[in-house]
């Protein structure tokens, strides 16, 4: 019998005794013993902290970035080994789809956004703050990475999705990661993790494995860790109660079971498309993946003319599903991970029954299986009274079941929907934009995630229970309150924001960008004729300068076709805020170009765009203007192949002043600069 074992100090360790015997969902062999007894978590997290953390801290955002999508190729190139051991978790080809790419997906995702981080280890937030009158004090904000480690604690359903969604998020933002999946499906994660440790691609420490239970595992966190937790709302609030977590401050973010609902909106009929959807939608939730999802559909809400027809169509659907050995031709419902899983399933399904009709409840007829597997058929209730009968609304049994019921207007659907205390996902099927709107403005508060389904979208469409990468994993109330994902607020989470106060040089030289008021070293040589290794934060062209004329108004009008009355017509400025004609914002940023552009050829690969735009003063004929150009930002760019130009994006602060040395309009431009290093 294989043992599953603990990646904990830089090394596979296997814990004293067993915790917990595996048994092959499909087949009911026992294959595989889980402990974690007698680990030192102590070590193991002092151990994260002090060898893992560091490494990561060391490396800026996009070093990070690169690493995770090298990650997520490696593991890509390898994938198949992942489904040969999934398969004993009951899972068919499409489950562990899900479980396998899906959470490698995550590690792409996450790997994107550091575009959206600047190339040092911490990211700069919001904007710099005048703290005096001369602007020699001023402030700003930087979040860094906590110097601590990320113990997620996660569940059996998905053991390769849970933990790599997670450790994407941490691993990003510099924080290292001790792992501690389900012991009930914990030998699958264990592949995934032997996987990233032989590619080597990680520093060492900055991932960790328990397998087994882990008892004790909290008792030596502090204020500078990360704890998350992903399963029932009981055993969640218990570990989220703890008194020394409290005492010590520690966050804690809870995702929990949650009664999740789809809402077919008053205005599908049966012949619609939406009808079918809404059918498709809710049999599938009941079906992938057995049911086992934290975001499949529990609740059913319907209009109540509709009931007994959505009811025989997802009848007529379920009949269909084929169960048994996701091996075997033709196969589309696998077995519950675990037998233990099958009993609490029951008993909470029995539950159910006292307060309402189960109306499909079919024998197992298994395919290429026996009954030695830890198989359920789907269950379908009707609930005619959800307002009175409110079990439904309290009890999720984690398995192929969900219920129907009815009701009569958008607000009462919208009522329902909050009975279940906060839920990660709610559908609202329907093509009436005003419905639509009316729906979400008012469960949103109860939900994570609004998932709008029609046939405009439902060709691209992920489904109801698909979190994706960049958007909001979490909900409110039962949910947890937490949230799983969320793009780059989902990084955020993981650091801590600090107030820098001092003079402008000083907060440019901690953020690596020029705030206004730090020195502007005059650029020699121009900037244009430096690569992107030579430049420098705050280097400053100083231009020429150029009288605005008349003729130049007429001109750029003519050439652009932007013939505006404040610009041509002097006639009918009355009541406006101009004095006279005005030249066009357009033609002060195009003639500060031509200022301070050096023409010839040099390191200036393109202009990559203009961001923060604005025009803060009028300039009339006779106005002279001049051009600041100056260094704001550098942010470091990958080869993309072998044959790419090796180049760096480098932000400009244009500042656009007049003879009274008055900014009349300052942006910031973005330019793609080669690197002396072609290597």
């Amino acid at each position: 019998m294989n043992t599953v074992k603990n990646y904990i100090l830089g090394n596979w360790e296997t814990g004293s005794g067993s915790e917990y015997t595996a048994r092959h969902a499909i087949t009911g062999a026992e294959f595989a013993t889980v402990s974690s007894e007698g680990l030192d978590y102590k070590s193991i997290l002092d151990y994260a902290r002090s060898v893992g953390g560091p490494a990561l801290r060391a490396m800026t955002f996009q070093e990070r970035g690169r690493m995770l999508k090298a990650l997520a190729l490696q593991l890509t190139s390898i994938k198949r080994q992942f489904y040969d051991v999934s398969w004993a978790t009951g899972a068919t080809k499409v489950d562990s789809w899900i479980d396998i790419e899906g959470g490698i997906g995550n590690l792409f995702a996450n790997a994107s956004l550091r575009r959206q981080f600047p190339d040092l280890p911490y990211y700069v937030d919001g904007e710099l703050a005048r703290l005096s009158k001369e602007g020699t004090f001023v402030g700003h904000h930087i979040m860094v990475p906590r110097h601590g480690v990320a113990v997620h604690i996660n569940a059996f359903n998905f053991p390769i999705w849970g933990m790599l969604e997670k450790i994407a998020v941490n691993l990003m933002a510099g924080v290292p990661a001790v792992v501690k999946p389900s012991e009930y499906t914990s030998y699958l994660t264990e592949v995934m993790v032997k996987a990233i440790i032989e590619s080597k691609i990680l520093p060492e420490g900055s991932l960790q494995l328990v397998s087994g239970k882990g008892r004790g595992i909290l008792e030596h966190v502090d204020f500078q860790d990360i704890i998350t937790f992903t399963g029932s709302a009981a055993t969640g609030q218990s570990l989220r109660g703890l008194p020394h977590l409290n005492e010590r401050s520690v966050p804690f973010n809870l995702e929990a079971d949650s009664l999740n609902a789809a809402v077919m909106g008053p205005d599908v009929k049966p012949e619609d498309p939406e009808f079918a959807l809404f059918v498709r939608e809710l049999a599938n939730e009941m079906t992938v993946k057995s049911g086992q999802k934290c975001t499949a559909i529990r609740r059913a809400m319907v209009p109540e003319h509709l009931l007994s027809s959505v009811q025989q169509a997802v009848i007529s659907r379920l009949q269909k599903t084929v169960i048994g050995d996701p091996q075997a031709e033709g196969v589309r419902m696998g077995a519950l991970a675990t037998h233990d899983q099958v009993g609490r399933v029951e008993a909470e399904m029995n539950k159910l029954m006292a307060e309402q009709e189960l109306v499909f409840n079919p024998e197992l007829n298994l395919v290429g299986a026996t009954g030695s597997g830890a198989f359920y058929s789907p269950k379908l209730f009707v609930n005619s009274d959800p307002f009175s009968n409110t079990k439904v609304h309290e009890i999720e049994p984690f398995g192929p079941v969900s219920t129907l019921m009815p009701y009569k207007t958008i607000d009462e659907a919208v009522q329902l929907t909050a009975m279940g205390r906060g839920s990660l996902v709610t559908s609202f099927v329907s093509k009436n934009t005003s419905d639509i709107v009316a729906f979400t403005s008012e469960a949103a508060a109860y939900n994570g995630r609004i998932h709008i389904i029609n046939e405009k979208m439902a060709k691209e469409s992920t489904g109801h229970g698909s979190p994706m990468p960049l958007m909001k994993h979490g909900g409110p109330g039962r949910a947890g309150g937490g949230e799983e994902m969320g793009g780059k607020r989902g990084i955020l989470h993981y650091l801590h924001r600090t107030a820098i106060q001092g003079h402008p040089d000083d907060i440019t030289a901690i953020t690596q960008q020029y705030q206004p008021g730090a020195s502007r070293p005059e650029a020699m040589p121009h900037v244009f004729r430096q690569h992107f290794e030579e430049l420098e934060v705050g280097a400053t062209v100083y231009t020429a300068k150029h009288t605005v004329t008349e003729t130049d108004i007429t001109n750029f009008a003519n050439v652009s076709g932007d013939n505006f009355y404040a610009h041509m017509d002097a006639t009918s400025l009355e009541g406006t805020i101009f004095e006279g004609r005005v030249a066009h914002g357009y033609f002060i940023l195009s003639k500060a170009a031509g200022l301070f552009v050096e023409a010839k050829k040099g390191p200036v690969l393109l202009n990559y765009g203009i961001d923060e735009c604005r025009f803060t003063k009028p300039v009339y004929p006779g106005t002279t203007i001049g051009v600041k150009l100056t260094v704001k930002e550098k942010i470091d760019q990958e080869k993309r192949s072998e044959d790419d130009v090796a180049k760096g994006i480098v932000k400009y602060y244009v500042e656009v002043y007049d003879n009274e040395d008055e900014v009349v309009a300052v942006t910031t431009i973005l330019t793609m600069v080669k690197k002396l290093d072609q290597s």
